[in-house]
């Protein structure tokens, strides 16, 4: 079991709407200050998307530039931009994602329903993904929806090699509606899938919306990591909207501290990941 646990968080997405969820941070300014106050709380990534000046979600080749840029400029977090975008974005703006020069990137492994959506996610595109970011020194992290990604995940190292960096690192996303339900038993059947994959593969897990407390726990107590933010749940408690992401990475923190697995520091989360 890791002794440390890696923070990731997750603050905007590309669902919520600015007008229905006034905390959410969409400016580069609103986007760097909660980078700034969650990495002083204890995260140590973070995962990105970007909005247009409408709050609009974007793959604009500029703004990400900017946004690394400036993460990077006002924290030490590891950046990790979304190349999954919104559902809509076609796979050539997803793919131009690595050419802003993240630290890393996701990497989904597999097509699944997304509530009324569909977010596709064919074969040939994730081969090319997965070979463009070794080619670039772009670490990924395997985005895993439903359980056959992680068969996917096995296909794609057995036949394309190890991802930059060497080590493989998994995310957990847990309780979309049309994914893997976000419950202890599909996290224990998913941690014990890993074992197929290279050793010493890591992962991280995220609960969508009400699912979020016990994925959280499950993961913890199975010796993974978490990814938590405004992207994945904007609801603190039943009836409580989610005032900041700094709200959801302190009781992260929190509960990690009880599990006597306190947040990795940056420094230790680019050992553990390759970078």
């Amino acid at each position: 079991m890791t002794t440390g646990t890696l923070i990731t968080v997750a603050p905007t997405g590309a669902e919520s709407a600015k007008a229905e969820v006034p905390a959410l941070p969409v400016t580069l300014d609103e986007l760097v200050l909660t980078a700034k106050e969650c990495e002083a709380l204890g995260a140590a990534v973070i995962h990105v998307h970007i909005r247009d000046d409408e709050a609009k979600p974007t793959l604009d080749q500029g703004r990400l530039r900017e946004t690394v840029t400036a993460l990077r400029e006002s924290t030490d977090l590891i950046v990790q931009l979304s190349s999954g975008g919104a559902v809509t974005d076609p796979e050539s703006a997803r793919l131009a994602v690595l050419d802003a020069g993240p630290d890393m990137a996701s990497c989904t492994m597999g097509t699944v329903n997304f509530g009324d959506d569909v977010f596709l996610n064919r074969w040939e595109f994730i081969v090319d993904l997965h070979t463009r970011m070794q080619e670039k020194g772009v670490v990924p992290e395997y985005e895993i929806f439903e359980l056959g990604h992680l068969t996917a995940l096995q296909r794609l190292l057995g036949k394309y090699g190890l991802p930059h960096g060497g080590h493989v690192h998994v995310d957990f996303v847990m309780g979309v509606p049309g994914g893997m339900p976000g419950t202890t038993a599909t996290l224990v059947a998913a941690e014990q899938m890993l074992r197929d994959l290279p050793e010493g593969t890591t992962f991280s897990a995220t609960g969508i919306g009400r699912s979020t407390i016990p994925v959280m726990l499950a993961s913890l107590s199975a010796g993974g990591h978490l990814r938590v933010g405004m992207e994945d749940t904007v609801t603190y408690a039943k009836g409580r909207p989610v005032e900041s992401n700094m709200q959801l990475v302190a009781r992260a923190v929190g509960f990690a501290q009880l599990a006597q697995r306190p947040p990795l520091t940056t420094a230790e989360a680019r050992t553990l990941l390759g970078l």
